[in-house]
């Protein structure tokens, strides 16, 4: 008899991260033997009962499917919308798993997103005790003065606190525009456009290039690629996961 939290059944079964599964059993969307359950912290063995998500029996054994999209501007950071604007999902070749990206990309920001079922990855990947890297390139309107940088590198406080201290360097620079590169491990809402907001810089153009080891090299916007098993070894690795 194997027993777990609830929340981390729906998570190693690829449903969602183990946050996001908390969410969707206080929402009451989640039945153990057709019983609603909303108390987090329940354990149960997964294969003595039947559990369910929105009515649908969640599998016992779901195949690992690890995915890097270039992400365009325009496409929602979710697997569904319930307005039925575009998603990354719509992005990606069909399949029969339950997707669900690491993070998210504002619909205004491009660039690399991982997309994958691994819950107990994904909880790893973005828990703050690990200071995964997420790297940008930010394009800023006029001219970033060397007073601003330094309190972009020390860290922001905006309404949700102070940022942790960033790695930023200018890699271009002329009267109408700055390319900087942006390097945090937080991964608040929009989090990068509020720390340029909060000292008077526009952003006129986002991309992430770079999440953990992982970049973009030689994949066009739009497109995605499964990762190597090298990959999938390193992040389990960075995430303090079972890497067997």
């Amino acid at each position: 008899m194997m027993e777990e939290r609830l929340q981390k059944i729906l998570a190693n079964a690829g449903i969602a991260s183990r946050r996001s599964a908390e969410e969707m059993i206080r929402a009451g969307r989640v039945t153990v033997d057709g019983v609603c359950v909303t108390e987090l912290g329940r354990k149960y063995d997964a294969a003595l009962h039947e559990i369910a998500v929105d009515g649908i029996p969640v599998q016992k054994e779901t195949e690992r499917v690890y995915l890097l999209l270039n992400k365009p501007v325009g496409y929602l950071s979710t697997a569904r919308d319930d307005r039925g604007r575009k998603t990354v999902l719509d992005l990606l070749p069909h399949t029969s798993a339950r997707l669900y990206p690491v993070g998210r990309l504002d619909a205004d920001t491009e660039g690399l997103l991982l997309i994958t079922n691994d819950g107990a990855m994904t909880q790893g990947l973005l828990h703050p005790r690990y200071e995964i890297d997420k790297v940008y390139r930010a394009e800023i309107e006029g001219a970033l003065t060397p007073e601003k940088l330094r309190h972009l590198r020390g860290g922001i406080l905006l309404e949700d606190g102070i940022t942790a201290p960033a790695r930023m360097r200018i890699l271009s620079a002329d009267d109408t525009v700055t390319t900087i590169e942006i390097v945090i491990h937080e991964g608040r809402n929009r989090q990068v456009r509020r720390m340029f907001a909060a000292v008077g810089c526009r952003v006129l153009r986002l991309r992430r290039v770079r999440f953990a080891m992982l970049t973009l090299k030689d994949l066009p916007c739009g497109a995605s690629r499964p990762l190597s098993a090298e990959e999938i070894r390193e992040l389990k690795v960075l995430s303090g996961g079972d890497v067997r």
